[in-house]
């Protein structure tokens, strides 16, 4: 039996903000625009590669949706770090505090979060 699905390609999530959701991803996680389009009926949609995967983030705009509500702890990406001191220092220095940790688990990942503007968790991790 051959597989349903050949491949994962991306998560899509709506923002409030386009421009300022792209900013964040690129000054905090240093994520690329891989290509921006609009929809037929008008949402703006951007494209982030991930470095050293396949999968997108696509950000979505539609004027007509309203402000973006996430609620707590409904989902959140998850991004692997060689350094938690590292990347805690440069999230600071670009304006972006953790929002929770680092903290350790007990297999050695240390792992913390930070937010995105419309209240998205981004979950950073760094691995034994």
């Amino acid at each position: 039996m051959s597989a349903v699905v050949c491949k994962f390609l991306h998560t899509r999530m709506r923002v409030s903000d386009l421009e300022r959701s792209v900013e964040f991803y690129n000054k905090v996680f240093g994520l690329e625009v891989s290509r921006r389009h609009e929809s037929p009926r008008g949402s703006k949609l951007v494209f982030l590669a991930v470095p050293n995967s396949d999968e997108e983030i696509e950000l979505t705009y539609f004027p007509g949706s309203g402000t973006v509500e996430v609620q707590e702890d409904l989902m959140h990406l998850a991004f692997e770090v060689e350094s938690m001191a590292e990347f805690k220092s440069h999230a600071q220095s670009v304006g972006v505090p953790l929002s929770d940790g680092p903290t350790t688990s007990s297999s050695g990942s240390i792992f913390a979060f930070v937010d995105a503007p419309d209240g998205y968790e981004i979950e950073v991790i760094q691995r034994p």
